[in-house]
């Protein structure tokens, strides 16, 4: 196996709702919903939003939809400022995200905060003056 990600998908109740939130975020999707499914393109991994319940069945028969907490998981978005990070939590709020931590200074030395989206998903929005980013954005793990 090819040690990479190619898609992230994330389980929605509102297909519609999300759609918007992610493109007030700056998401850029080719089409609204294809066949049920919404992809948007970005600098690295592709994120996907599906129909929670679709999703769950697509899993497994035996799955019904997981109850709304944290589930482990977070999803991050990294910033070139430290000043990008505080943008990026506003716009989420007024996207209609939640803001679940005010961005701090942090333990390893950067500056990071989260919000969830609709569904709860979790995004940490962190800036690291060690960190480095290759030309379309991605960021340069050595």
């Amino acid at each position: 196996m090819e040690p990479r990600i190619s898609i992230i998908t994330l389980g929605v109740q509102d297909l519609d709702a999300s759609y918007h939130f992610y493109t007030q975020l700056g998401f850029e999707s080719p089409n609204q919903s294809k066949d049920g499914i919404v992809f948007f393109k970005t600098s690295g991994v592709c994120l996907a939003l599906y129909p929670l319940q679709a999703l769950a069945e697509d899993v497994s028969p035996q799955f019904g939809v997981p109850n709304p907490g944290f589930s482990g998981i977070t999803l991050a978005h990294n910033t070139r400022t430290k000043e990008e990070v505080d943008q990026v939590l506003a716009l989420a709020v007024t996207a209609g995200g939640k803001l679940e931590k005010q961005a701090q200074d942090v333990f390893w030395g950067g500056y990071s905060g989260y919000f969830s989206d609709p569904d709860g998903y979790l995004w940490e929005v962190a800036y690291g003056d060690c960190w480095s980013f290759n030309q379309d954005g991605s960021l340069v793990i050595e």
